[in-house]
C-alpha cells in the first residue's frame, strides 16, 4: 500500500526531511496589513521581524483553507492509495476542522491531530512516514502517532512575551511585569495547549543553557532515539553551536535535528526562541 505522508507548515519539518521523506507541506498564512501570504512560500520569519521591528502591527496567521486541502488531497489520492495528514493542534486552529472537511469528500484521507506544534509535529511526521515505509496500514499508522503524541515533550523559552500578548495569547499586565523583572518563561505543551511553567531571570542566552539543563536533567526517562533544536532567528552561530554542545553533553541523543521556527510559530512567539523537542518514556 502506498500512502502520502503530508503536514501543516506549522511542523516546522526542515526542507531536506520533507524531500527525504517525500512530505507535502500545506502553507498556512501570515496576514500582513490585509494581505494574505503563504507562510514560508510568500512570507518568511525574518519578514515578520523586520516588519515589526520597522514599527509594524504584528500580523494574523490562518488556518489552510478546505480548498487548499481538498486540491492536494484529490491529487495525491490518484496516486497513493491513501493520505495521512497531520495538523497543529485542533485547541490553536482550524486547520484539523478544515482537514477534516475535505478529507470526507475526498475518502481514505486520515487527519490527525498531533496535539502540539513546530517540530512536536514533526517528530510524528517521522515516525509515520518510517512506518509507511514498512508496510503498515493507515489504521496502524494513526493509531500509534495518537499514541506517542501523548509521549511529546514540547517546550521552549522565549526573550519577550511581546509577540505572544500582541497575538492575545498572553495577558498585557504578563508581559509587561515579565519584561520589567527581566523573566523568561519557559512555555510547555499539555494536552495540546500552552502553558507556562519555569520561569527564568537573566539574558536570553544564559536562559537557554539552564532551560537545556533543566529538561535534561533526568536522562532516564527520555527516549534519546531523536531530540529536534528548533529556534527562531536572532541567535549567533557561536552561541547555537555552545547550545547544541550543552544539549548533547546533558543527553546523548541517537540523532541532533535542526529546525527554524516558521512564519505561524516566529509570529506568536518572536525572536530569540528556542526549543527542543523529544519523546518521553
Amino acid at each position: 500500500m502506498r500512502i502520502k505522508i503530508t503536514a501543516d507548515s506549522t511542523c516546522d519539518l526542515p526542507a531536506w526531511l520533507c524531500e527525504k521523506y517525500n512530505v507535502h507541506i500545506f502553507p498556512l498564512y501570515v496576514v500582513m496589513d490585509g494581505v494574505a501570504m503563504r507562510d514560508g512560500v510568500e512570507i518568511t520569519a525574518q519578514d515578520i521581524f523586520d516588519h515589526v521591528s520597522a514599527g509594524g502591527k504584528l500580523g494574523n496567521t490562518a488556518a489552510v483553507n478546505v480548498g487548499d486541502y481538498l486540491e492536494k488531497f484529490t491529487e495525491f489520492r490518484k496516486e497513493y492509495d491513501a493520505v495521512i495528514h497531520f495538523t497543529i493542534s485542533q485547541t490553536m486552529s482550524a486547520c484539523f476542522q478544515n482537514a477534516n472537511i475535505a478529507a470526507a469528500e475526498v475518502g481514505n484521507v486520515w487527519v490527525v491531530d498531533s496535539k502540539s506544534l513546530t517540530v512536536g509535529i514533526s517528530m510524528l511526521v517521522l515516525d509515520a512516514c518510517d512506518m509507511a515505509a514498512s508496510g503498515e496500514t493507515p489504521e496502524n499508522i494513526v493509531a500509534a502517532m495518537e499514541a506517542k503524541r501523548e509521549k511529546l515533550d514540547v517546550s521552549f523559552v522565549v526573550d519577550t512575551l511581546d509577540y505572544l500578548k500582541a497575538g492575545g495569547r498572553c495577558s498585557p499586565l504578563v508581559a509587561m511585569g515579565a519584561n520589567l523583572l527581566s523573566l523568561k518563561p519557559c512555555i510547555e505543551l499539555a494536552d495540546g495547549k500552552m502553558d507556562v511553567g519555569k520561569k527564568y531571570r537573566g539574558t536570553i542566552e544564559k536562559v537557554v543553557l539552564k532551560y537545556l539543563s533543566d529538561r535534561l536533567s533526568d536522562p532516564d526517562v527520555i527516549d534519546t532515539k531523536r531530540v529536534f533544536f528548533v529556534k527562531s532567528n536572532g541567535f549567533t552561530e557561536e552561541f547555537l553551536e555552545e547550545a547544541r554542545q550543552a544539549l548533547m553533553e546533558e543527553c546523548r541523543f541517537d540523532e541532533l535535528l535542526d529546525a527554524v521556527a516558521g512564519c505561524t510559530i516566529s509570529n506568536h512567539c518572536g525572536p530569540k526562541t528556542l526549543g527542543i523537542i523529544m519523546y518521553r518514556k
